[in-house]
């Protein structure tokens, strides 16, 4: 089969989860419900942390990071695959799925990173806590953000770009419910030496090298609380990181998950299911998981609703 040049594509097929017609109600109920919840969870975090002076510290400024990273990381394919099932088509341009993969890998790395930045905060505060605000500045913290974004934007782009030297073949059919990098590039017909080549390692420098620090953070985390003397002290010390210990564990399995599942089955299905636990459903659980263990966080919620404050 003879590869077509790059310019004469206009669009692929979405494949989604089932072509079955009486599950696309289900589907869609299933995934504006997820959705709904993450946005309106996510704004909640921020509008919280945004208009309580108490909660504007380091930690706090990462944590608001993240939610609106969150909401950007979940819209980039969710309102594309509600809108293909409203409009009963699984359609999208060429250039709607070079953007897709753009904006999927930005803020999926800067998920990433921002993660590590908050354990870097938690790091700091628990094995130097008397040079925390020292340390923790306005400006260092304003920094990591930065040099995240930057990062990341340019990892995303040099993707994007490395994508559009691929040439396709007839068969344009993504068995996904969005432009994913990898399975872009299993599609071409094209060398993609190179293509995979970045890819492997931008996951090793920009998924690794994070993953590697994030391990090592905790591992003197916990040296300095097995060195408290006091059980309420270190259980001081081990509730300000069990959130996002918790989130950490929940994004980096559930990623790890889809790519064992999906070398394992080698079904393109199977981890398209998959990875609707770091697509939709990670973004969706951080507020719960956030809010629900601290009492800063539900307190200035609490504020917001109405609800009386004891």
């Amino acid at each position: 089969m003879e590869p077509e040049n790059d310019t004469q594509i206009s669009e692929f097929f979405l494949l989604g989860f089932s072509e079955k017609p009486e599950l696309q109600p289900l589907i869609f109920g299933l995934f504006l419900s997820m959705y709904l919840i993450t946005v309106f969870g996510n704004m909640l975090i921020i509008l919280a942390i945004s208009t309580d002076p108490n909660l504007h510290t380091p930690m706090y400024f990462f944590l608001s990071n993240l939610s609106f990273v969150d909401i950007c990381f979940t819209s980039t394919t969710i309102p594309k695959l509600l809108m293909n099932i409203q409009k009963e088509s699984k359609i999208i341009t060429y250039a709607g799925c070079v953007s897709q993969i753009y904006f999927l890998i930005l803020f999926a790395v800067l998920d990433v990173l921002l993660l590590s930045v908050m354990v870097y905060d938690r790091f700091v505060a628990i094995c130097h806590p008397l040079h925390y605000t020292i340390i923790m500045n306005p400006r260092l913290c304003g920094l990591l953000v930065l040099i995240s974004w930057v990062m990341c934007i340019l990892n995303s782009l040099l993707q994007s770009l490395m994508m559009l030297r691929l040439s396709f073949c007839s068969h344009l059919h993504i068995p996904h419910f969005f432009c994913e990098l990898n399975e872009m590039v299993q599609l071409a017909c094209s060398d993609t030496f190179l293509n995979n080549l970045m890819m492997y390692f931008a996951a090793v420098l920009l998924g690794g090298g994070p993953f590697a620090g994030i391990l090592y953070s905790y591992s003197k985390i916990v040296s300095s609380i097995h060195r408290i003397s006091s059980a309420q002290g270190k259980y001081k010390a081990l509730s300000t990181c069990a959130s996002h210990l918790s989130v950490v564990c929940l994004f980096y399995c559930t990623m790890l998950g889809v790519y064992l599942s999906s070398a394992a089955t080698q079904s393109s299905h199977s981890s398209a299911v998959a990875s609707v636990m770091y697509t939709v459903v990670t973004p969706m659980l951080n507020p719960f998981i956030y809010s629900l263990r601290n009492r800063d966080i539900k307190r200035a919620l609490k504020r917001i609703i109405g609800i009386p404050v004891m």
